[in-house]
């Protein structure tokens, strides 16, 4: 049994301090790892660029991870995420930036989709076959950054090309559209970049697009007319076509030029505001500052329509200002009234220093003078006004002042405003009552024609050309043949008679000549023939019916 061990017997416990321990090469690996990413995180979020998002109202061919933004042909950004939004009818696009296009990303910078498209302009997009849709970019010109944007549905017609911008107004749209071209002396120049409607709802504001160095012709003073389709005017002036291209006829266009009488060269400033009027002659028209208003009283209003032209001697003075009905104070009766403006300016484009005073009081005496030479001009010359036809085909008419010295002196209120021009009644008014009096005698005798019983005349006539047709048929068959027949004989006893008188030097000469039998054997044959004729001459009288019907059984 061993014996217990006390507390001498352990060994005892001495205190030294504590050792430092160094720290182990290991743990520089992870360290120098952690370094390094928290500098890739570092300079990765200091690189990269903003994430926008663009709700566009279809997504075609855009994927995820594969679709890229584009500006210039070179890729700025990928699409990172497409989703549905806005209860499912509209696609948000997410698109990472890079960081060299983030100041492309302003409030009025517009995004689409780029594919293959057909139009009238061309084909786009044909790269997107081979590499696929991208989206578009067009960059905006404001200062204030933006991260959503909503997408077009089409392309905008211009991208990037330099040029100004400006505005058209217009009561409609008509067939104008984006991308419709824009001309100038049949010259595409440009193209309409937009529209909206105004404002107040009264009519269309059309942004127009003039490619550098085209801009510089439009000016204060430039006409726009709608240059779509085929412009066909036919009216007094007669039959006219305009156009410009294939292109304006199909999807329209517009089309502007500087007037003649344009005082002003200098160019247009960025969104100038222009009419945009319905052809090129209303637009290329010149105003006239100086206009005179006369009434006429004519007898009808058939083919008088307002801006039909007015000529003085041939030349195109003024136009109608409005056709109405006025009634006569004194006898109630309806009148057509017709109102002119006549623009003296047209008539004194070329004036000697002795015309100078006459056109002083044409364009700008308002007293005495004026009415003193156009009262000399109506009662003492004869000036008149006749309404004639400029257009055989629509019936359009015109007024024609001319001077008829024959014509009587009228009854005119001279103090009357708009004064008074006396009306003469034209010679194809005149013509075209004797036509519609001759028109109404043919009415008249078709009306009698038609009384007539035609039907039962036409059943007689009918009647009567199968009866003869019957008597032509018997006699063909009947008569005819007898008749033959006797004179066969006839021509055969003829001809004996003519062979006899032929050889009557021969046979004849001697009493006992063979001649005088013959000529007696012939003399009989034509008493036979004389008698037979006679018989059947006889007959004929007795019967003359036969020559239809024939001989019959009872007629021996």
């Amino acid at each position: 049994m061993s014996e217990p061990m006390t507390t001498d017997d352990l060994p005892l416990a001495s205190l030294e301090p504590p050792r430092r321990r160094r720290a182990s090469v290991v743990w520089i690996i992870p360290l120098l790892a952690a370094a390094v990413a928290i500098g890739i995180a570092v300079q990765r979020i200091m690189t990269e660029g903003p994430v926008i998002t663009i709700l566009f109202r279809d997504a075609a061919g855009v994927q995820a991870g594969k679709t890229a933004l584009r500006y210039k042909s070179v890729d700025i950004g990928q699409v990172s995420a497409v989703a549905l939004t806005d209860r499912f009818s509209k696609v948000q696009v997410t698109v990472k930036v890079d960081r060299s296009a983030e100041g492309l990303m302003v409030q009025d910078t517009r995004f689409w989709i780029v594919e293959p498209r057909v139009t009238l302009g061309g084909i786009s997009g044909l790269g997107t076959l081979i590499s696929g849709n991208y989206i578009g970019l067009y960059p905006g010109r404001s200062d204030k950054a933006e991260r959503s944007f909503v997408g077009l549905d089409t392309p905008p017609p211009i991208t990037d090309q330099q040029g100004r911008r400006f505005v058209l107004k217009a009561p409609d749209l008509g067939s104008l559209g984006i991308g419709a071209p824009l001309y100038f002396r049949r010259l595409q120049v440009g193209e309409v970049a937009s529209y909206t409607l105004a404002k107040d709802g009264s009519g269309i504001e059309i942004t127009v697009f003039v490619k550098t160095p085209y801009e510089p012709y439009v000016t204060s003073e430039t006409r726009f007319w709608d240059a779509s389709g085929i412009d066909v005017s036919l009216d007094a002036d007669g039959l006219e076509v305009r156009t410009q291209s294939l292109v304006s006829i199909l999807a329209g266009g517009v089309a502007f030029d500087i007037p003649s009488f344009a005082s002003t060269q200098a160019p247009a400033a960025e969104g100038a505001v222009f009419p945009l009027y319905r052809d090129q002659a209303s637009a290329m028209k010149q105003p006239d500052p100086v206009a005179r208003r006369y009434v006429l009283y004519t007898d009808s209003m058939q083919g008088l329509t307002v801006g039909a032209p007015v000529k003085l001697l041939g030349l195109t003075a003024g136009e109608i200002a409005s056709v109405a009905l006025t009634m006569d104070p004194e006898t109630k009766q309806f009148r057509p009234r017709v109102l002119v403006s006549f623009f003296p300016e047209r008539l004194l484009t070329e004036l000697t220093p002795e015309q100078e005073v006459l056109g002083k009081t044409l364009t700008q005496e308002t007293g005495a003078a004026r009415l003193a030479l156009i009262r000399h001009q109506i009662e003492d010359l004869g000036l008149r006004a006749t309404v004639r036809t400029g257009n055989l085909l629509t019936g359009e008419r015109y007024i024609a002042l001319d001077y008829d010295p024959q014509a009587p002196k009228p009854q005119i209120d001279w103090s009357r405003d708009p004064l008074e021009i006396p009306v003469t009644p034209s010679g194809l008014d005149d013509l075209e009552s004797k036509l519609n009096a001759i028109l109404d005698q043919t009415s008249e005798i078709l009306a009698t024609i038609d009384k007539l019983p035609l039907a039962t005349i036409a059943a007689t006539l009918d009647s009567a050309v199968k009866n003869l047709d019957v008597l032509i048929k018997g006699a063909d068959a009947k008569t005819l043949p007898e008749l033959d027949r006797t004179l066969e004989q006839v021509r055969r006893a003829m001809a004996t008679a003519d062979r006899v008188l032929k050889s009557t030097d021969q046979t004849l000469l001697g009493e006992d000549a063979p001649g005088q039998q013959e000529l007696r054997e012939a003399l009989q044959e034509i008493t036979g023939a004389a008698r037979a004729l006679r018989v059947f001459v006889d007959y004929l009288d007795r019967n003359p019916s036969a020559l239809l019907r024939g001989k019959g059984k009872e007629n021996p």
